[in-house]
């Protein structure tokens, strides 16, 4: 599954191309291209699809967003270690 998670901007690339920046998911942090939104800022918040920063949004939807998120285990299989959970799945102690 792919989603598109909020994520807070914690620092700016301005030097690369594209310009990229790193993002905070509920503390797994990860790099996002900005190019669609190049007057962003360190602090605020994104909604991040496929490794691009999409849109803007406030802090409250976010963060209810990533607990949400959290909750339903969705940041892990986001976010988590594929080989980890690969192996947890062939040897089911992982249910689906």
């Amino acid at each position: 599954m792919c989603l598109a998670v909020p994520g807070k901007v914690v620092s700016i690339d301005h030097g690369a191309d594209p310009l990229t920046g790193l993002i905070d998911f509920g503390g797994v942090r990860k790099q996002a291209c900005l190019e669609y939104l190049p007057d962003l800022r360190v602090g605020e918040y994104v909604i991040v699809h496929v490794g691009f920063a999409l849109q803007r949004l406030d802090e409250e939807s976010a963060r209810a967003s990533l607990e949400l998120f959290e909750q339903l285990g969705l940041l892990e299989e986001e976010f988590g270690d594929a080989w980890e959970q690969a192996a947890r799945q062939e040897d089911g102690s992982e249910a689906r």
